[in-house]
């Protein structure tokens, strides 16, 4: 009797302990014009913190006059005053249902902003915008000699004016960007960047309209132009071309994003700051089919900064976009003063990390002395005063360590992810596939990637962005690299490339335990693993193929090029192709190197 006793109390207990609460539910009915003051409504009048958003299959507009205005700092967009379409702050949780609906935005607009949330779930949407933050057009004519170039611009679904020998764009609720700006060229047929193009920050010296209504742009600082049969796209400049992603999501967690597609941002696509246990899934960053435009959204595809937890992206298809398919990092902030004992001063160091919380109570934090850039010891934080959106005041629990000093930097140990992407496309845009810094798990496989850049990029860095840390454990494999690296500037299938400031020693290993297995690679030139400071590094079983899709760029690189790195295996590997210069080791590289059983090729140390 005592036992059944107590099973019935057990079965009660459990009972209210998964207890849910109940979920309010908001139909939103469609109506032609903007739908911007009825969601709004919908989210203040709702009267319970669990809310699920329910949509008709249709197409909805919401311009920017009735939207909800706040000064948000968003990390690696521009801070400022922005105009939010769906405002969810402070419920448990919140749930959007699509039914295959699109959103279709007008102007400076910040769609969908989320902080506090325990749980969200946005399922089967489609996000664009009427009109791009972009210029664009194709390449006509180009005179180096007298330095200019001729444009036949696009104007269906754009827009832009000739005023006083300047191009303006977009012209939408009285905002114009101050120059073209961040610009590329692409291939017309493709979309993807063009062979060989660089970055390029125009603001040309003056634009004149020919008789046949081309554009003739006159720019005496322009070093390498655009080819003739491409076309050139302008986002504008970099203090105003990064206003808000189309998803932030904040200080939530038990988040799911599935079948929700974006073709068109003012910034990134999804942007996670302080966030646990993330999903993307069976989505997609991409140009609309039929369209015109040759760039997607403006920045990254997916952004994760000081997250926790587990990540997921899969069965994903990310093109087109202005920056990379993913940026997995923490933040390092730099000791501006230690003022006693166990209190420090740092400061966030980059402009786009402004305002950002680097860390709360009960975080973990470690110590990076100068100047090895290994950690050093952890300590708890006690309490935080902030004092700017540079500035902040951290007490630990402990005295700090006696040699800590102005110059050297912190890290949030607590705020680390766990991190998986598989199954996704990534192509057709600017900058690299992937590039991550977490010290916990990293596994990507079973993707396809085409890199105008590095294809994999593994970079902490100490200076610049401020983007921390060294990755200990990374799985890379079964996927397939096709045509990476084709912009101008020099990289690699993978490139491990820490970018550590003057005063840490650069020759101590910073990065550890990659595997590199099993991959397929096609592509024409000769970098496979460009790889800087790494101790524990095993390429295996890859099958890699030279192919004549383009001209070899950097025909004198090493297929595989080691410096400063230590227990090294290359194994097993297969190669078809010409290039005779497989492998480049420097003498720290050379010591623990092993080299086994690999076909197509002989590693010749150089």
């Amino acid at each position: 009797m005592k036992n059944k006793l107590i099973t019935i109390i057990s079965i009660l207990f459990l009972s209210i302990s998964f207890q849910t609460f109940a979920t309010e539910i908001i139909r939103i009915n469609h109506v032609p014009g903007d739908m911007t003051l009825t969601v709004r409504n919908a989210i203040e009048n709702a009267k319970d913190k669990d809310i699920k958003l329910i949509f008709e299959k249709e197409n909805y507009i919401f311009h920017t006059d009735y939207a909800i205005g706040k000064y948000l700092y968003i990390t690696n967009h521009g801070n400022g005053f922005k105009k939010i379409i769906f405002n969810f702050e402070g419920f448990n949780s919140v749930e959007i249902e699509g039914n295959g609906a699109e959103f279709i935005f007008r102007g400076q607009a910040a769609p969908m902003v989320f902080e506090g949330c325990k749980k969200i779930s946005v399922k089967n949407l489609t996000i664009d915008w009427d009109i791009p933050f972009s210029f664009q057009g194709d390449v006509i004519a180009v005179n180096k000699a007298e330095g200019y170039y001729d444009l036949k611009p696009y104007t269906d679904g754009f827009s832009w004016k000739l005023s006083k020998g300047r191009i303006l764009f977009p012209g939408i609720n009285h905002f114009d960007f101050e120059s073209l700006g961040s610009t590329l060229s692409h291939n017309k047929e493709t979309k993807a960047v063009d062979y060989g193009a660089f970055d390029m920050s125009l603001r040309p010296n003056y634009v004149e309209k020919l008789k046949n209504g081309n554009l003739r742009f006159y720019d005496e600082n322009m070093k390498k132009f655009p080819r003739v049969g491409s076309v050139l796209q302008s986002k504008g400049d970099k203090k105003n071309n990064r206003y808000a992603p189309a998803f932030l999501v904040r200080n939530s967690k038990n988040i799911i994003f599935d079948k929700v597609v974006i073709h068109h941002a003012l910034g990134m696509g999804f942007l996670f700051e302080r966030s646990e246990d993330i999903k993307i899934l069976n989505s997609g960053i991409y140009i609309r089919e039929g369209s015109d435009r040759v760039i997607s959204i403006i920045a990254d595809a997916t952004h994760f900064a000081n997250c926790k937890g587990n990540i997921l992206i899969e069965n994903c298809r990310l093109e087109g976009m202005y920056d990379d398919g993913t940026n997995v990092h923490g933040t390092y902030v730099e000791v501006e003063k230690v003022l006693n004992a166990n209190t420090v001063r740092v400061a966030l160091k980059h402009d786009q990390q402004m305002g950002f919380q680097f860390a709360g109570k009960g975080d973990e934090i470690w110590f990076i002395k100068n100047p090895n850039p290994k950690r050093d010891g952890v300590n708890t934080v006690k309490s935080v005063k902030v004092i700017n959106d540079y500035y902040s005041d951290i007490t630990f629990k402990k005295n700090v360590p006696t040699d800590l000093k102005p110059g050297d930097i912190l890290e949030n140990k607590t705020w680390n992810p766990v991190f998986t992407m598989r199954g996704n496309t990534i192509r057709d845009h600017r900058a690299r596939n992937i590039i991550i810094k977490t010290p916990k798990k990293i596994i990507i496989e079973n993707n396809d990637l085409s890199s105008m850049m590095s294809s994999i990029m593994l970079r902490g860095e100490t200076f610049y962005w401020f983007e921390s840390g060294n990755v200990e454990d990374v799985i890379i494999r079964n996927n397939r690299f096709v045509h990476c690296a084709y912009g101008g500037a020099e990289h690699a299938v993978l490139k491990v490339s820490p970018r550590l400031g003057k005063t840490f020693n650069q020759t101590a290993t910073y990065d550890r335990n990659i595997l590199f297995e099993n991959n397929t690679i096609e592509t024409f030139d000769n970098r496979i693993i460009w790889a800087d400071r790494v101790d524990g590094l095993i390429i295996r079983g890859n099958k890699i193929k030279q192919t004549t899709t383009e001209k070899q760029q950097y025909p004198n690189a090493f297929m595989f090029d080691l410096e400063n790195c230590d227990n090294v295996e290359i194994s097993k590997n297969t190669y078809n192709g010409t290039c005779s210069n497989v492998l480049k080791a420097d003498k720290a590289s050379r010591k623990n190197l092993k080299l086994k059983k690999n076909k197509g090729f002989k590693p010749k140390l150089k």
